[in-house]
């Protein structure tokens, strides 16, 4: 029998999908000769047919432009009948063997003559009699009143250690059996019941727990067969998301390798004019040799004159390649230096990306399509280029123009934030002088400013640096976005500041829980739903909450007021001139205190919190 289930064992193993560790349902066999459930193999091309990107097998890679005809495997499905039906008779066949083998209970012996089987047991005696030493009980009439009971194998287990007494009550304060004695002395006042009454209610509870435990079980099971679907779902996704990273790079490594034979081919071409150039001097010079030579052999031949008349008559005409300097021409591979300055600067490019942890590349590599755009937005338009702040030298991506509109159903507080009808008296123009009686005087917080952003002027001016600053690390410092708060916070009450920047372009201005996120893109003002604010990005104004964006009219003002009232749940953003304009308001019902934020992503900006003087 042993050996009957680990053949069995062995012959599962060749009978599972490898995609959902399950035995095979309606086999079907790949081009390729593998063989996967009908059901799992159609899920995982679903996705490649939306792509488009052709068909793979999920173990060897084969792939298929067009999606294959699968076929039944019939030989595979017959095999699969015999295993499962061989199981069962296995599995019965342990169960039929392991109820027969089971020992029967020993038989009770008397007491009396320890030989004989007892045929009843007595509670007075506190001993099991066979039925010829149970005579006496039942002719005697001095045993009339003890107590018999059918055989009891424990009865050793029902004598209280205390009183050598038949324990037949139930102290319920307790919890335990007791006998007549106990009840009498240590357990007196306490509420009893005899032995049988409280099996009855214990019994009666734990059936009333079994339809809870065949419903938990039902439950577990209905998860587990849902985490085994989300097996074959993570595994198939897994796969897709695979072969689009093999594809991203392989496009990467492609464009890299057409950019390198384009530079080869320019040094090729760069090299070939030089040779030309060279070729044509060295055949020059070769035809200078030759002329000279036959000059020399005709002074040789003149020398050789006997004569002198005839010496004297002969004349000799030296080339001019004798009055020429010779000299060797400096040839270099220098006039296109561009493709390897242009290859240098990509691999530093890459090796400062390459060296940051994955989530922090899309923020470095994009930063301005990060910010003005949700995470998961997709069909990103070409940017274009302006330098990098956070690599100088280098270039980044600029949002050009409002990112693509994304249809989505607002939620409560969408509602509450953007579509609410404001007041007129929130929206109208104000005096300054009016505002100013809200005045509160703010501080920067200095355990919240990300690294890169400098504190100066007692704490009311923040900039932008190149190199991190030394503060110390904080669970309230922000680490990704280049974002501070000020230390002080409103939940109740009117209160209005004012804010000087000396260029609108990569910066915001705003309102943030004390419990907005530190870390990751969570955490950038107004892309979540502990955060409002303004943000400028180049000649575009925008209002920011919990990633909803509204496009707004730029002012001309650099300086800008906020209002905040805590009681009417609004936050009015103003153009500071001779008058104040306002021009975004958010109306939301703030249930926690909320600080000033401010973020700032370019070294030529520069924020600082203004002396309000009326």
């Amino acid at each position: 029998m042993a050996d009957d289930m680990s053949s069995l064992l062995s012959l599962e193993g060749e009978l599972t999908c490898s995609i959902c560790l399950s035995l095979f349902e309606s086999p079907v066999t790949t081009p390729c000769g593998h063989n996967y459930c009908q059901g799992c193999l159609d899920g995982t091309w679903r996705d490649s047919e939306q792509t488009g990107l052709g068909f793979n097998c999920p173990q060897c890679r084969s792939h298929f432009v067009t999606k294959p005809e699968l076929r039944k495997n019939t030989v595979l499905d017959a095999v699969l009948d015999k295993f499962k039906l061989k199981s069962k008779a296995n599995i019965f066949s342990d169960v039929t063997t392991t109820t027969k083998t089971e020992p029967e209970a020993a038989p009770i012996k008397c007491d009396a003559c320890m030989g004989g089987k007892a045929c009843k047991t007595c509670l007075t005696c506190m001993a099991s009699y066979c039925v010829e030493h149970m005579r006496p009980h039942q002719e005697n009439p001095v045993f009339a009143t003890h107590q018999l009971r059918e055989p009891l194998a424990d009865l050793q287990g029902r004598i209280c250690p205390d009183h050598s007494k038949i324990m037949e009550l139930f102290c319920i304060q307790h919890g335990r059996c007791i006998c007549s004695f106990c009840l009498q002395q240590e357990h007196k006042g306490c509420t009893f019941r005899t032995p049988d009454e409280q099996r009855f209610l214990q019994e009666s509870d734990l059936k009333k727990k079994l339809p809870q435990l065949d419903g938990m079980i039902e439950k577990t099971q209905l998860v587990l067969s849902q985490m085994k679907e989300q097996q074959s779902v993570l595994k198939a996704s897994a796969t897709n998301r695979k072969r689009e990273l093999e594809m991203m790079y392989r496009q990467i490594r492609e464009m890299l390798d057409r950019d390198e034979q384009q530079a080869v081919k320019s040094v090729d071409k760069e090299e070939e004019g030089a040779q030309s150039k060279l070729f044509s001097m060295m055949k020059r010079f070769d035809q200078n040799v030759e002329e000279m030579s036959g000059a020399r052999d005709g002074i040789t031949r003149l020398l050789a004159q006997t004569q002198s008349l005839a010496f004297l008559q002969a004349s000799v005409d030296l080339p001019s390649a004798v009055d020429v300097e010779q000299h060797i021409p400096r040839l270099n591979i220098n006039t296109k230096r561009a493709h390897l300055e242009s290859a240098t600067a990509l691999k530093e490019y890459l090796k400062n990306i390459l060296k940051q942890p994955v989530d922090n590349r899309v923020a470095l590599l994009k930063p301005e399509i990060w910010r003005s755009i949700p995470v998961n937005a997709d069909n990103m338009a070409s940017p274009p280029l302006l330098p990098n702040p956070l690599f100088p030298g280098l270039i980044n991506p600029v949002n050009p123009g409002p990112p693509p509109a994304t249809k989505m159903e607002p939620k409560k507080e969408e509602i509450l934030s953007t579509s609410l009808e404001t007041p007129p008296s929130i929206m109208s123009t104000a005096k300054r002088s009016d505002l100013l009686k809200y005045g509160t005087v703010l501080t920067l917080d200095h355990r919240t400013a990300h690294k890169r952003i400098v504190l100066s002027e007692n704490f009311t001016k923040a900039s932008v640096s190149e190199e991190p600053a030394a503060y110390p690390d904080s669970p309230a410092r922000f680490s990704m976005c280049l974002q501070v708060l000020c230390t002080k916070g409103f939940s109740q009450g009117r209160h209005y500041w004012e804010v000087k920047m000396t260029s609108k372009n990569f910066c915001s201005v705003g309102l943030a829980y004390n419990s907005i996120n530190r870390k990751g893109p969570a955490s950038c003002l107004g892309r979540n739903a502990q955060s409002w604010c303004v943000e400028w990005l180049n000649d575009k104004l925008s209002a920011w909450h919990n990633s909803s964006e509204t496009v707004l009219a730029n002012p001309s003002s650099s300086r800008v007021g906020v209002l905040l009232d805590c009681a009417e749940g609004t936050a009015t953003f103003y153009s500071v001139a001779d008058r104040t304009y306002p021009f975004h308001t958010f109306v939301y019902p703030f249930c926690e205190t909320v600080y000033p934020a401010f973020w700032i992503d370019s070294s030529n900006t520069a924020i600082t919190l203004c002396k309000l003087i009326n």
